[in-house]
């Protein structure tokens, strides 16, 4: 049963025919690579090849059009020119087809003219009840179905592989190979004019042949139902990887706040990536090295690691990339400190890192011992292997055979307390490392390998609850002046020091009066108030205000000014609290120490907006100077708790006016009694 809100893609990984438009015995071209993939099926479904030439294609008998075989056919790959490829559609939905992939390029990626065409052709196929991939793709393959319709051979196994690129997927193919891995399901993705990523994680989520999802992309239509499918993936006990890169900096080179300023393509994605539960990767090769340990153990995070090496160097430099990568290298508990110094025997170091010296009475079955001693204690989550373990075996027969028997203990071990167990082997390709392999013990010929794919594995975290975004506010907001956004953050529930608007000297001096000495002025009707001299703080007395006021309205052309309470800086910290909108994934959230030196400090979180208090608090304490909110010289901790209601309010306020571009509270001030905001700006969509 197809699960609400996913899209049947069964035909399309399980057709019980396929033919491929543009087939051709010309070895430089698509058509050339899919028929000869498509004639793989030949035995366990109908294949039909269609070239515009009839005859033979490949040594079998093609037609000039699919409506000449008088055949029914559930899917379609088409290769021709672009300018043939509507026809071609047209064709294939004559013929009775649910499923189109479109290896055709030349549309939406190369402009209008393209794009109009390309949506013509969704339309079109949308109309008749049926699905394209692509198009500008390379196709796609199901092992468990033995669909073969992509432009290369691809490893099978248990990691299904959606791509953007097409070389990416082949690059993928080769590294993931050489880790004995495979693929459940491969598609490429390509202009993802009609199924895009989110149908294609859905249907992987379902799919009984697939254990871990891998993704390379580029563009991920809607964001949010992109974080969806990937929730729901989880959910199933799917772990899902991306690989992806920079998109969508275009999206904030017009902002006009220290948010938008801030905030990257790469926050945006690792704030989509916690929400999604999703482990995000820098490379092919991280991507392989995270999907093999996914494929073996599931999800996993490793909090507490014992090292293990045979050789003080490779101790060491394991354990200090472990802690660098994120991953905890504990002190032993006692009674697991006197277990492991019975298995090491004598001459080895029973720390963590575990050394074994090889020498004297040195038995390379004591790493086996080792291993299954640490998996046992509770408080242990796995162990990394390091050094020259698969190399034992060039030291004769003997000690080859036994390499080979503490491999397969090793790897019992590891599965026995399913607990991840990593080896890092300056002989990779020994035999018993080998075996390691086979048995699902994943091997790296790097250290610094290992230890990053642990890293990833404990940063994908525990996903947090995604509120749904509310609808549009009752009234839209106009005026986006400083009085009227200060009054906006208000009326949300966040605090602000008291101000009179004014509009000349004598206005002035009477509203210092009524809030009193010292208070700040402000200029009214400038973006950036503090960067062109239009705010003045510590203003102590009547004269001072007068020439301050002067001056602005001289020098800054002026008429309206904001008389302010004067805050006490000294008395907390200050934060900054914004909302970005992203073309990709909406509301994005960010907090960070703020003030006038936010762009320098650079010290930020981000969320999909809204957040709830919870994610709010989370936000606060991931940031690197968190620790200047708590107890600090003789200071009191800090209201924390209203800094994050703070926070919600701001989110929620963004997320329930969509015309709002950018929301910046800079500073929030923070005291232990509470928040205050300082400062407000709001931009408007264009």
């Amino acid at each position: 049963m197809t699960p609400p809100g996913t899209r049947d893609l069964s035909v399309l990984f399980d057709p019980r025919s396929v033919a491929v438009i543009g087939a051709s015995d010309d070895e430089t071209k698509y058509g050339n690579w899919l028929g000869a993939q498509a004639l793989r099926m030949a035995g366990s479904r109908d294949v039909h090849l269609v070239n515009r030439r009839a005859g033979t294609v490949l040594g079998h008998p093609a037609s000039a059009s699919l409506g000449e075989t008088g055949d029914t056919v559930d899917l379609v790959a088409i290769a021709v020119p672009a300018h043939g490829f509507e026809a071609s559609v047209e064709d294939a939905l004559a013929a009775g087809a649910r499923a189109i992939v479109g290896v055709t390029a030349g549309f939406a990626e190369l402009g209008a003219e393209g794009r109009a065409v390309q949506e013509r052709v969704v339309a079109r196929v949308r109309e008749a009840g049926a699905v394209l991939v692509g198009p500008n793709c390379l196709g796609l393959t199901d092992s468990s179905t033995g669909l073969t319709l992509s432009s290369n051979t691809m490893p099978e196994g248990r990691i299904a592989l959606l791509s953007q690129s097409g070389n990416m997927a082949l690059e993928l193919s080769r590294v993931l190979a050489a880790r004995g891995q495979g693929f459940s399901r491969f598609v490429s993705l390509g202009n993802q004019a009609d199924l895009g990523v989110a149908d294609l994680i859905r249907s992987c989520a379902q799919h009984d042949g697939t254990d871990v999802i891998a993704l390379y992309c580029e563009d991920f239509g809607d964001g949010r139902e992109f974080v969806a499918a990937t929730r729901e993936a989880v959910a199933a006990g799917k772990p899902v990887i991306l690989l992806t890169v920079g998109s969508s900096e275009a999206s904030i080179r017009g902002a006009k706040s220290h948010t938008g300023s801030l905030t990257s393509a790469t926050a945006v994605v690792d704030a989509a990536c916690r929400a999604g539960g999703v482990y995000r990767v820098t490379s092919p090769r991280s991507l392989a090295d995270v999907a093999s340990v996914l494929a073996a153990y599931g999800p996993v995070a490793v909090g507490n690691l014992v090292v293990v090496a045979d050789g003080g160097g490779h101790a060491s430099v394991a354990s200090d990339l472990a802690e660098s990568a994120g991953v905890r290298v504990p002190e032993l508990a006692p009674e697991l400190h006197d277990e492991l110094r019975t298995a090491v025997g004598t001459g080895g170091h029973v720390q963590n890192p575990v050394d074994v010296v090889v020498g004297p009475g040195f038995e390379i079955g004591s790493f086996a011992s080792i291993v299954d001693t640490a998996l046992r204690h509770p408080d242990i989550d796995g162990v990394l292997l390091s050094g020259y373990f698969g190399g034992y075996e060039h030291y004769g027969a003997g000690m080859a055979r036994s390499e080979e028997e503490t491999a397969l203990a090793i790897a019992g071990s590891a599965h026995r307390y399913r607990k991840p167990v990593l080896v890092h082997s300056m002989y990779p390709d020994g035999s018993a490392t080998g075996t390691l392999s086979d048995n699902g013990v994943p091997v790296f010929a790097a250290v610094e390998d290992a230890t990053n794919c642990l890293g990833v594995l404990n940063r994908a975290g525990a996903r947090r609850p995604l509120p749904t975004l509310p609808g549009p506010a009752d009234r839209p907001i106009r005026d986006t002046g400083y009085w009227t956004s200060r009054q906006i953050i208000r009326d949300a529930g966040i605090p602000a020091p008291d101000a009179r608007l004014v509009d000349c000297a004598e206005d002035a001096v009477a509203a210092a009066g009524a809030i009193g000495f010292p208070v700040a002025l402000k200029a009214m009707g400038l973006l950036h108030k503090s960067d062109s001299g239009g705010v003045s703080l510590g203003i102590s007395d009547e004269d001072r205000l007068v020439e301050e006021l002067t001056r602005m309205r001289d020098t800054l052309g002026v008429s309206s000014f904001c008389v302010e309470e004067l805050a006490d800086l000294r008395a907390g910290v200050e934060l900054i609290v914004g909302v970005q909108q992203d073309p990709r994934f909406g509301p994005i959230v960010m907090v960070g120490f703020g003030g006038v030196l936010a762009e320098v400090l650079v010290d930020v979180t981000f969320e999909l907006a809204p957040v709830d208090e919870a994610a709010a608090e989370s936000m606060l304490s991931r940031l690197r100077s968190t620790r200047l909110l708590d107890e600090f010289r003789g200071r009191p901790k800090l209201d924390t708790a209203a800094a994050a209601r703070a926070i919600t309010a701001v989110s929620a306020l963004a997320v329930s006016h969509p015309e709002i571009s950018e929301i910046e509270v800079n500073p929030l001030l923070v005291t232990p009694s509470g928040v205050s905001a300082l400062d407000a700006r709001i931009v408007l969509a264009e």
